[in-house]
């Protein structure tokens, strides 16, 4: 019978580090790795990150309903949910430093980056045939684009 031993703070922060993956394409041949954590949605909207205004909208995306079809505002209440996201879950680049470069993710990034957020390893699958060669350092994983 294995006995259950407590997690070494020092493993809790490098978790919290995040974890380097690979997000679909700008274009073919131009991969793009980055490393990314799995924020608390919980504390996205305690903290107020995610706007009272957007609550509805965000808790059916992270149910797995998709957008909120009684909503005339539903897409730009996603891309807003999308947005504090990507601005929790961004390590390097940060999403500041991306936008600041000009740099706007894909609506494939986007989704891949939400769906990461939500299923964490689960969502760690290949996606995409004409990376399969890519040699990403060790523990790093690739990001399915499918989120809803």
């Amino acid at each position: 019978m294995n006995e259950l031993t407590v997690t070494p703070i020092s493993t809790l922060v490098e978790y919290n580090r995040g974890e380097v993956v690979a997000l679909p394409p700008f274009r073919a041949g131009c991969p793009f790795i980055a490393r990314l954590r799995r924020p608390s949605m919980l504390m996205l909207a305690k903290s107020g990150k995610i706007p009272n205004s957007l609550i509805k909208s965000a808790n059916k995306l992270f149910n797995g309903k998709g957008v909120d079809d009684s909503n005339d505002n539903s897409m730009q209440d996603a891309f807003d949910v999308f947005e504090v996201l990507c601005e929790a879950s961004f390590v390097e680049p940060t999403y500041a430093e991306l936008k600041q470069a000009g740099i706007e993710l894909t609506d494939e990034q986007y989704t891949a980056v939400f769906s990461y957020t939500q299923q964490g390893a689960k969502a760690l699958e290949p996606f995409r045939r004409e990376q399969e060669n890519i040699n990403l350092d060790s523990g790093s994983a690739e990001v399915s684009g499918e989120a809803f």
